[in-house]
Formats: structure tokens, sequence, C-alpha cells
């Protein structure tokens, strides 16, 4: 008997379905909770340093050990490797030859901010202020007028180094831009928005009261003096430490539900480290395994954001340097390994929004709560600047994701011509190694406050998870 019309359809077209859809009760209990967990985390990582120090802890915690190129290894080992405390990798090694090549799942765990400039402390008519240098992609209004905390460290002339948070705590003072009233805003309101707020007009107020000295004149500069005199006696710096520094302005405050039925996870820095948080998750549930299949290595790099230069970002050889030891550890060409390998770039994708759908194009665009999106090319325009992931390999990573009953979607980033991005996937693939991105849709990405779905997340959790299985 030949199928009905409804059963055709059923059987031959593809629609994307939610969590909603799709999961049970229970299950969408499991995504509650693992939510509750993320945005612990999240709240204590709000740097690339403080994601690095919070994932060595639980990895510690788990049983990873250190590792250092060259080390002796043997399968059932559980490692991770510090690069410059800014640059993390975990290393779980599998019972299944390495010449058979290894697992990666490579998220990044930088964030667009604003970082203090190099002497970055000035006084203007009684207001104290910090100038500031962007960080990676931002819409420099949306920093203006916003309750900001103060994240970093300080290297001392002796070479000691300083932690620094301010902003955070309960009873913490916040710093903050200014921006104009409306009533006097009428030449800025028609700038362009590219233009109506400058870079270096991005100065965060930090003081507005002199050192004051019963019956000694206030300085010229008193405004300022306080604001040393307050940071040397918390934190023991100088002026010229500055010099060396690395201090970072981020949104103040916690992690939170949005929305009446608690589904929507809104934050800064969900770009990338909800990708960062559930790559590690799973490493740890395979590790929890007696036996483990394949090795795996899970990155977390630094200076996505910018182009991943630098020695902590992924343009770094480091990630290579380590396939070479484990290779060499066993007695096999690198190349091999390499050419046998296959990588999830774990970066998160532009989620649908109704309320601009001008850029997107819905039918291919990343829909909340329909799962983790997977994302065969990126790039802009004429896919420029991407890694464009084989049919073959998208096949083999769909199957996957089927076979553990994991809700996942296809995606790209916006129409054609509508603008553009890219993935550390180009810099992983260009090693000979099979890759494509995957990741948590994100609405109202790079801004102080992003939104995620605790569905797609949890998705994302299992996604990596069956991968590295």
């Amino acid at each position: 008997m030949s199928d009905t019309i409804k059963e055709l359809s059923e059987r031959l077209t593809y629609k994307k379905k939610s969590v909603f859809e799709k999961k049970t009760e229970s299950e969408r209990a499991d995504m509650m909770a693992f939510a509750e967990d993320y945005k612990a985390w999240l709240d204590a990582s709000k740097t690339e340093r403080e994601a690095t120090d919070t994932m060595i802890e639980i990895l510690g915690n788990a049983g990873f050990k250190p590792y250092a190129l060259g080390d002796k290894v043997k399968a059932g080992d559980k490692l991770y490797y510090n690069n410059r405390g800014k640059n993390l990798f975990a290393i779980t090694v599998g019972e299944e030859p390495i010449e058979n090549g290894v697992r990666i799942c490579a998220s990044h765990i930088d964030s667009p901010r604003l970082d203090l400039k190099q002497i970055p402390l000035f006084e203007k008519e009684g207001i104290g202020y910090f100038k500031t240098h962007y960080y990676g992609g931002i819409r420099k209004y949306q920093w203006a007028t916003i309750p900001l905390a103060l994240h970093g460290v300080v290297t001392k002339a002796d070479g000691t180094t300083v932690k620094v948070t301010i902003g955070e705590d309960a009873g913490d003072p916040v710093l903050c831009i200014s921006d104009l009233l409306p009533h006097l805003a009428m030449e800025q309101s028609q700038k362009k928005l590219s233009e109506a707020f400058p870079g270096e007009s991005l100065n965060i107020i930090v003081c507005t009261s002199p050192v004051i000295d019963e019956g000694e004149p206030v300085t010229d500069e008193g405004v300022k003096l306080n604001i040393l005199s307050m940071l040397n006696e918390k934190y023991g710096i100088i002026e010229e430490d500055f010099l060396s520094a690395e201090l970072t302005a981020v949104p103040a405050g916690k992690t939170v539900d949005v929305g009446l039925d608690r589904w929507l996870v809104g934050g800064y820095g969900h770009d990338d480290r909800c990708c960062a948080y559930t790559s590690l998750r799973a490493i740890l549930k395979i590790a929890e395994e007696k036996n483990f299949t394949h090795t795996n290595i899970v990155a977390f790099a630094d200076k996505e954001e910018t182009g991943s230069n630098g020695v902590s970002g992924m343009k770094s050889a480091i990630l290579m340097d380590i396939i070479a030891s484990l290779a060499q550890n066993f007695g096999v060409d690198a190349s091999v390994v390499r050419s046998r390998s296959i990588c999830l770039s774990a970066d998160v994708a532009a989620a649908y929004d109704p309320n601009y759908p001008e850029p997107f194009e819905k039918k291919n665009a990343a829909i909340l709560h329909c799962g983790v999106s997977v994302c065969k090319f990126t790039g802009s325009r004429g896919k420029s600047g991407t890694n464009d992931t084989s049919a073959e390999y998208v096949g083999f990573v769909r199957k996957i994701f089927d076979d553990a009953n994991v809700v996942w979607q296809l995606s790209e980033l916006g129409k054609v011509d509508a603008g553009g991005g890219g993935t550390v996937a180009m810099y992983i693939s260009e090693n000979n190694i099979d890759t494509i991105d995957i990741g948590v849709p994100v609405v109202s990405m790079h801004s102080p406050f992003e939104l995620i779905s605790k569905a797609d997340l949890y998705e994302a959790y299992e996604a990596f998870a069956a991968f590295c299985r």
C-alpha cells in the first residue's frame, strides 16, 4: 500500500523540531539543572584567565594531572596542559591506537570587553577616569551606562603578580561609562551609530573625590592621587605597575534566568564560554568511564575575538605540538595522526531574532530551543575566510548525533552579503584535520548581556559527549 500524503511528507521532508517536541519532561528537567551549574561557573569565569583557573580546579578534582610536552603517557591517563594561564587543553588518552587519530573539541574562552590602556589613569574636571581600548567586535553604545566590574592581573616591579577584582562582591562599588542625556544629544543622534560613540570616548568613571588632608590644599590631580592611594592600599600597586598589567572592564553582576518560563539564560560571555563549559563537562563525562576508546583533546583557546593570534591563540603551534608529543610517545608519525583526526570547532551560532529578522534567512538560521547548531561554513560574502566542511564529514557527524538522540540543527551566519564572521575552524583544518563548527545559538551576540536557551546548552553538552565517546 502506498504512503498517504501525510506519511510521505513525514518521511521525505525536513523540519526543525524543538526540544519541547522531542524531549521528555525528565530530560527537560535535566536541562534546567545543568544550566544552574553553568550559570555559577560563568559568573566565576569572566575572563580567559579566570576560566582557565576554574577549569583547572574542576579537572584536578576529577583526577586530571598536569601534562608537559614530552611526558610519557598511557591509555587511561587524564591530563591537562596549561598554556600561560590563558589557554588550556584537557586530554584523555584512549585505548584505541593513536594512529587512528584524535578527536578534538576546540572552543574559546575570551569574550569582547574593554581593556585598560597601559597608561590608563587620568583626571578631567574633577573626575578620575580609566582610558580603554575595546577588545573584539563590540557595538560601542551598548557599553555606556551599564555597571562595569574590573578584572585582571597586575605584575609589579618586583615580579610578583596580584589579581584584581572590583565590582563583583556584595557591597562592592561598580564602574561605568557616561552618556549624553537625550535633551542635549541632537548632534550625537544625527551621527551614524558606528560614529556616535568613538572608541576613545569609552572612558570609565573611577572616582570623583580628591585626596583630602586637613590643612593641606587639594592638588591639581587630587582625584587621580586618591585612586592611586586606594589601589595601593588594597593591592600594593603604583601607577607605573599599570605598564605590566592586564586589566579588563566587563559587565558587573550575575548571570540570570530570562522569561517567565526561565528557559533563557542572560549574561555576559556566552560567546564562547557556553561551548567551553559544555565541552569541558563532556570530557569529564567520558573520563568517568573506565575504558574510553578515543584519545580526546578539548581545547580552550584565547584571542579568538581578535584573530586567534599570539601564543595563546589557536594559530599558535601548541595544539599541533601536543598532538606531535602524544604521537611521539607511542612511536607514531604526527602527520599520520593529524590526517586521521577530526574536530568540532565549538563556537556559538547566531540565533534567529524575530525582532530583527532582516539580516537572517530563516530557513537556514539557528532557532532557539531547536538544539545545538551545526554550521557547515562561516566567513562572509563568497564564503571568504572560512572552513567549508565536506559533505562526508557533515554526514559522519550527523550520524553520531542522530545515534545519540541529540537534538541538532543546521544553520548559517545570516543572509548572503549581510555580513559575516569566522571561528577557529579554518586554523585547525589547515593542519589536515576534518573540522566543522558546532555550538549554542546566541541572541544579542557580543553584547554585554547575551541570551541562550537552556535546551540548546544541554544539547551541546550531549553532542560533545557523543563525539568524544
